[in-house]
């Protein structure tokens, strides 16, 4: 729906001047007259509307539509042109005043319409001061407390007051993650885990507690989005993960730079294998490759058509399910020839995939486990002969 805003008054100085200047005296003038009797000649009301009054075309206005000015947009104005405060929202006029904003401020145009900077950071370090810190006597009141009655407003207490000290600690991995706030979150769930498991009758301070175990959840975030495949998997590539290159800037300190004897010297000190020290080396030195990606510019074939196939290959599979086959034949024959107790050790010793123990096969046969032992090791001999007067090139179709 549009209407017809109506024209509304706007002051001229120039006309204003005009009118003055051909006689016109200005209210000041006019109220000293009145108090001395004298006579003004004064302008008709028809002359003074003329001249005190620019007519302004009348524009077409959507209702629904808003029409405050953009704050971006006022910082482009042209010189001069400004809000004027005896104007309605969203008209402007060349008064060369600046706007004045709902809360009154002084400040500019280029002031009001210019981006501020927002840094969530410090945006979180200001809510976070709002929260009083605990004394000891009153973190070791709410502990207790909580220990006895798992209050979630207990639990509230002590995690916003140890927020700073996830911040700290968060700090000191400033240099592994791209965005502090990641960590900052992940301690705030390990210091929320640290609540759950705190227990005040130990004589050791909540913040003493809660700091290992910031650490092990920052730990745990950074070594699973260090790269897009998890680089440490076991404890030792944990450690190796964490310690490698400070342990290697400690060799290189000491004048160890030799790239051969690196691996052994830090495997040495860290007490794990060379051969894990060579693999987590190649592993941070190297970045992903996705395998969807073309292998060349400009062709569709991906990295992942042309690598190569690991399995056995058609021959090999054959040549494997015919040995199987052909092994088990063999037991099986070997089989027809036992009896009794020793037919019943064979298939529940060496054939069975979850075997019985010695001492419940000798209970069973009533025997006992030494010589259920023996007639084990005396069928294993006779098994090896038997397959090798069967099958002469065992040895080579076995491997």
């Amino acid at each position: 729906m549009f209407h017809v805003r109506k024209p509304r008054k706007a002051k001229d100085p120039i006309r204003r001047k005009r009118a003055l200047s051909r006689g016109h005296e200005t209210p000041a003038a006019a109220d000293a007259g009145e108090g001395s009797g004298a006579a003004t000649a004064r302008p008709s009301s028809a002359q003074s509307e003329i001249a005190e009054t620019k007519i302004v075309e009348p524009e077409i206005v959507d209702e629904d539509a808003d029409l405050a000015p953009d704050p971006d947009l006022v910082s482009e104005l042209p010189p001069g042109l400004s809000h004027d405060e005896d104007d309605p929202p969203g008209e402007l006029t060349l008064d060369g005043v600046a706007h004045r904003d709902a809360a009154a401020d002084d400040d500019s145009v280029a002031d009001r319409g210019a981006l501020v900077p927002f840094d969530p950071l410090s945006r979180y370090l200001a809510e976070i001061r709002r929260f009083k810190l605990l004394s000891r006597e009153e973190e070791l009141e709410i502990a207790k407390r909580y220990h006895k009655l798992h209050d979630p407003a207990d639990a509230y207490r002590l995690v916003t007051a140890n927020l700073r000290l996830v911040v700290k600690i968060a700090h000191e991995f400033a240099h592994a993650s791209r965005n502090l706030l990641d960590l900052v979150q992940e301690g705030n769930v390990g210091l929320m885990e640290a609540v759950k498991n705190f227990d005040p009758y130990r004589g050791i301070r909540f913040p003493s507690y809660a700091v290992w175990w910031v650490r092990a959840y920052i730990y745990r975030f950074l070594i699973n989005n260090w790269r897009l495949v998890k680089i440490g998997t076991t404890q030792a590539q944990r450690k190796l993960f964490f310690n490698l290159r400070k342990e290697t800037d400690r060799l290189e300190a000491q004048g160890f730079v030799a790239a051969e004897s690196q691996p052994r010297l830090l495997a040495q000190r860290m007490g794990v294998k060379e051969s894990e020290v060579r693999e987590m080396q190649d592993r941070m030195a190297q970045s992903e490759v996705s395998l969807d990606q073309p292998a060349r510019d400009g062709d569709d074939t991906s990295l992942l058509d042309v690598l190569s196939d690991s399995g056995d290959n058609p021959e090999q599979s054959v040549a494997r399910e015919e040995w199987r086959e052909l092994a088990h034949e063999k037991v099986e024959r070997f089989a027809g020839t036992l009896k009794d107790k020793e037919l019943e050790i064979f298939r529940s010793r060496l054939l069975a995939e979850d075997p019985p123990t010695l001492q419940e096969i000798g209970v069973r046969f009533g025997i006992s486990r030494e010589r259920v032992r023996q007639i084990e090791m005396r069928l294993k001999r006779r098994l090896k002969e038997f397959l090798k007067a069967e099958v002469s090139d065992i040895d080579q179709s076995a491997g």
